[in-house]
């Protein structure tokens, strides 16, 4: 540290501070040196030399090993905090990112964090957060490189990978950087990480674009080998692809928000709301259950209770002496107009920020009633980064809530009913078993369940004054498409079924043609059929 002082004219020592803060950082990343009180002390012999050096007295010496030791302290504290949080994943995570945030502007500091977080995430089996965390740290050392002028591409080119890559332009240019010896050879190292990390985490549509900036690395240094095996790679990838759009079995993730309340218990996270995004097909059961678990050893098993509702809880009605965790399932939004561009589950579940939930309630007061009562309230959700992300928890910022009124519930029903028609009958693989399941659901004329209900509650001509003309003719139209989208759901099936399911598809058919007719007598119109089924005389 004297030396470095010395050498820079007695102005500082920063690069010394760098590398100290670094290699620190490195040997407590995995929650090593927490609580060690040698190495507290050895910090305070340094402080104590530091203040005993008569020819630094009159210098800022003293001042700067102040500085720094109170910056190891600090990243000691937080290391501490780790070990006290060190069963709770997603709390230990969030402690992590905030020393890798907190040296966004120092890339070796930032790295050795992230690399840190990766490791945790894979020994959490959260393969996309781990990918995430090694994209982030590929594009920190490609923008370091293309502000040196060392390589052609910055974050720009893993904007396609995570709309998150921005947070990696804090990155700043200064004196500790000298000894930071980044290389293409270092890039191409993560960035052929990223492609393994990608891979194991489904994620291949995203495969491609890292591929992009090693093959003209590849092509100029004459690796061929290397080219092989990377386009081999592709050929895979794009393999995969298809087969996971054709067997729709490739699940990227569920989702939850999950809101704590309890001041006593959990101090700064209460009323903190949270997007967790959990593996696979998480059920609603599994996630409460690993959370009343985690917390129940934290504050005591009879201290931590499920909220199981999903309305708007007053903090104030709560008991204090309980810790309360509401937890709610929720789905990827999107806005009509990006509806269409949304095409495969990969795009409704890569970039995305906005998540939507559903309340059930009636003006009289109960959850559920008939449909001509039963109306339900929407909140959309917005998150502070979008998932996948270098973390699987992300905190909710924002909160908008749309009230549907009984016909509004009509007309989003049944165009959610013609929407999953559509998508089974389009899919390149039918899946038998779940269209028969939905066409059973549709083509129903029960007298208080299934579309005709809705049919029966607000398309009558003595409803249209009570629910305003615009709904009910924007529900007729609806309606439309929905007996389009079933009668080509029932030809699909006709072609699909063996002999001994003849009898039941007649069934469907007949009682498709009952609902028809029924439908064209309550909106005086004649709903036209297909050839393929004609009207009962």
């Amino acid at each position: 540290m004297r030396n470095n002082f010395e050498f820079t004219k007695r102005k500082t020592f920063l690069r010394t501070h760098l590398q100290i803060i670094i290699a620190v950082s490195q040997l407590i990343s995995d929650v090593a040196l927490t609580g060690s009180s040698r190495f507290q002390e050895s910090l305070s012999i340094i402080n104590n030399f530091a203040n005993s050096d008569k020819t630094m007295k009159s210098t800022g010496f003293p001042s700067e090993v102040k500085g720094l030791t109170k910056r190891i302290r600090t990243v000691l504290m937080a290391t501490a905090q780790m070990r006290e949080h060190e069963r709770d994943p997603e709390m230990l995570l969030d402690l992590q990112y905030s020393l890798a945030r907190s040296y966004a502007s120092t890339p070796e500091l930032r790295r050795t964090w992230l690399d840190s977080m990766a490791r945790a995430h894979l020994k959490n089996g959260d393969l996309s957060e781990a990918a995430m965390c090694h994209v982030h740290v590929a594009a920190l050392i490609a923008e370091y490189l293309h502000r040196k002028k060392l390589f052609p591409s910055g974050l720009s080119a893993f904007k396609k990978v995570t709309v998150n890559i921005d947070e990696e332009a804090a990155m700043k240019e200064d004196v500790g950087m000298q000894d930071v010896y980044y290389t293409e050879e270092v890039l191409v190292e993560h960035l052929e990480v990223c492609v393994d990390a990608l891979w194991k985490a489904e994620r291949y549509e995203l495969i491609t674009h890292i591929a992009k900036l090693l093959v003209p690395v590849y092509e100029r240094r004459h690796e061929y080998e290397k080219l092989s095996r990377l386009y081999e790679t592709l050929h895979r990838a794009y393999n995969k692809i298809m087969e996971v759009i054709q067997s729709g079995r490739r699940m990227l993730g569920t989702f939850f928000r999950v809101a704590f309340y309890g001041q006593g218990f959990f101090e700064e996270e209460d009323g903190k709301e949270y997007i967790y995004k959990e593996p696979k097909l998480t059920g609603l059961s599994e996630i409460s259950q690993r959370l009343l678990m985690l917390y129940g050893e934290k504050f005591g098993p009879e201290s931590v209770k499920i909220i199981q509702d999903s309305n708007k809880v007053n903090p104030k009605e709560l008991d204090s002496r309980f810790a309360y965790i509401q937890v709610t399932f929720v789905k990827p939004f999107f806005e009509e107009k990006e509806e269409p561009e949304k095409k495969t589950d990969f795009e409704k579940n890569h970039n995305i920020k906005h998540f939507v939930f559903e309340t059930p309630y009636t003006l009289s007061g109960k959850k559920h009633g008939g449909v001509e009562e039963q109306c339900k309230r929407r909140t959309v959700l917005l998150t502070s980064s979008s998932f996948p992300y270098v973390k699987k928890r992300v905190e909710v910022v924002g909160e908008k809530q749309a009230e549907l009124k009984p016909v509004d519930v009509a007309i989003d029903e049944m165009k959610a009913r013609t929407a999953e028609l559509t998508k089974l009958c389009s899919s390149l693989e039918v899946d038998m078993i779940q269209l028969q399941l939905k066409l059973q659901g549709c083509v129903s004329v029960q007298v208080n369940a299934g579309p005709m209900a809705y049919a029966r509650a607000f398309l009558d001509d003595n409803k249209t004054n009570q629910f305003g003309s615009k709904k009910v003719k924007e529900l007729r139209d609806v309606f439309r498409r929905f007996v389009e989208a079933c009668s080509i759901a029932l030809d699909i099936n006709e072609r699909l079924i063996k002999e001994d399911q003849f009898e039941y598809h007649e069934g469907l058919k007949s009682n498709f043609k009952e609902m028809v007719k029924e439908l064209s007598d309550i909106i005086h119109e004649q709903v036209n059929l297909p050839a393929c089924l004609p009207a009962q005389p």
